[in-house]
């Protein structure tokens, strides 16, 4: 008797061949890169630092667990997004932060920034900065790390460069604040570490070097002009950059993939479009650190910046026959 035959052609729906590579891994590995950062905000700021951190995380992870009950979703918290939206919009903050100030704005990151487009992919804007932006224009004094921890032995560069002029910075060293000396976010000040995980996410591929090197290229050209018309009056581009939350917006903030463009040359556009703005916003805006407004204000530009020199299958596609078409 004969053996049945194996089937010759096996029918499946695809992707039939896969890399490997998955949302929770991609959460996993940003983690990673945020937990240098996160160790020094709590070796400077001690436990302020990992409280709000803790309580950020716990709410956003929460809130998207009640959110997809509410809305009939597919429970989604297994992806680790939550948690890292928890963590970054927790970075923004001060380590003096209040309690119910951690939880109404970790719970905007999800409900506003996030599950209110659909979910994970789906926002326009990059969700840590919607639950900054409410607090930051709520709740300002709250939100101001020179008024908030008036007992820290640390330095605000950012606010005492607006308020009191170059002068007031010249005794603020590059060293000091490459390393976190200085006052900001609990863990958006902490260029070193943010460096050493930004290095980790871009050899893992998980972020392209397009939108940072933009970022960083836009905002050092913006104050080498400003520096070239008034030495007197403007930083150099070198203390923008080390100064405040620069390199954790071009590295963690920016290169969000939901919020900002896909293809090459539109992402450096909006990196430099961003890191431009930072400094536009420092020189003539009312808020010392300009990044997340920055940032923000950049999410808006990336549906026309997708625009610019699209690949689809089938044809070569323009910017100007894309506009005709429209």
């Amino acid at each position: 008797m004969l053996k049945p035959l194996n089937p010759i052609l096996t029918v499946a729906v695809p992707p039939h061949v896969h890399c490997g590579r998955s949302i929770r891994r991609y959460m996993v590995d940003t983690l990673v890169a945020l937990m240098p950062a996160a160790l020094m905000a709590v070796v400077i700021f001690r436990v302020e630092a990992l409280r709000v951190m803790a309580l950020s995380c716990a709410v956003a992870v929460t809130a998207e667990f009640l959110l997809n009950r509410i809305m009939h979703r597919e429970q989604s918290v297994d992806d680790y997004s939550a948690l890292v939206t928890g963590l970054l919009f927790a970075f923004l903050l001060p380590a003096s932060s209040p309690w119910w100030l951690v939880v109404i704005g970790s719970f905007a990151a999800i409900a506003l920034g996030k599950m209110i487009f659909g979910g994970l992919g789906g926002s326009p804007l990059c969700p840590p900065l919607v639950g900054w932006a409410a607090c930051r224009i709520s709740w300002g004094s709250y939100m101001d790390t020179n008024a908030t921890m008036l007992s820290s032995h640390l330095a605000a560069p950012l606010q005492q460069l607006k308020y009191f002029g170059l002068d007031a910075i010249g005794s603020i060293h590059f060293q000091d604040l490459l390393l976190g000396n200085q006052l900001g976010g609990l863990g958006a000040v902490h260029v070193a570490a943010l460096l050493v995980g930004a290095a980790y996410l871009l050899l893992r591929g998980h972020i392209k070097w397009e939108v940072p090197a933009g970022f960083i290229g836009g905002l050092l050209l913006t104050a080498w002009v400003y520096r070239l018309l008034d030495p007197t009056v403007y930083a150099p581009p070198l203390f923008h950059l080390l100064a405040g939350g620069a390199v954790f917006g071009a590295f963690f903030l920016a290169t969000d993939p939901s919020s900002s463009p896909i293809g090459r040359l539109p992402a450096v556009l909006f990196g430099l479009m961003a890191g431009a703005m930072v400094i536009i916003i420092r020189v003539y805006g009312m808020y010392p650190d300009g990044v997340p407004f920055a940032i923000l204000l950049t999410n808006l530009f990336t549906p026309l910046l997708d625009r610019i020199r699209p690949k689809p299958f089938g044809g070569p596609y323009s910017f100007q026959s894309g506009m005709e078409g429209a």
